[in-house]
């Protein structure tokens, strides 16, 4: 699995693939939004899975790191569900990000239930610490990284 930066100005290879692919496209402009909203702070940006030469899924923080965590996010575009492309994203995720991370614990949010996204968190060695009220997405269980 490649990450492949969303950098605030994407590369040329980003921008043509968007061209003709609605989701990816949205996907882009999504976290150029969420970069105004949020900031641009190297490690702790947006990415995009690549494999086989073609953009799989995104994956990256919806922040900078704070407070000492560093909240990770990850999906799979329609099509490549159920293949294991959000388990190698993240999992290439963690592994770009922890040279930089110092003292930051990995965390996640996931939809209360358990889903293919609580199987990968576990996976991964994350350890659900429970449910918590989320101000934009309301009830949802919070993860977090098993001590390295």
């Amino acid at each position: 699995m490649e990450l492949v930066a969303i950098d605030r100005e994407p590369a040329e290879s980003i921008r043509a693939a968007c061209a003709s692919n609605e989701i990816l496209a949205q996907t882009v402009q999504a976290t150029l939004d969420l970069y105004g909203r949020r900031g641009f702070v190297p490690p702790w940006i947006g990415f995009l899975g690549r494999e086989d030469g073609a953009f799989v899924g995104g994956c990256g923080f919806a922040a900078p790191a704070a407070h000492g965590e560093a909240e990770i996010a990850y999906f799979t575009f329609p099509g490549g569900e159920g293949r294991g492309i959000a388990s190698r994203m993240a999992a290439a995720l963690l592994r770009l990000a922890r040279p930089h991370a110092g003292g930051i614990a990995f965390i996640a949010h996931t939809l209360p239930e358990e889903s293919p996204s609580t199987s990968i968190l576990r996976k991964l060695g994350f350890t659900l610490e429970g449910t918590i009220a989320h101000p934009e997405d309301g009830p949802v269980w919070k993860w977090r990284e098993a001590a390295r």
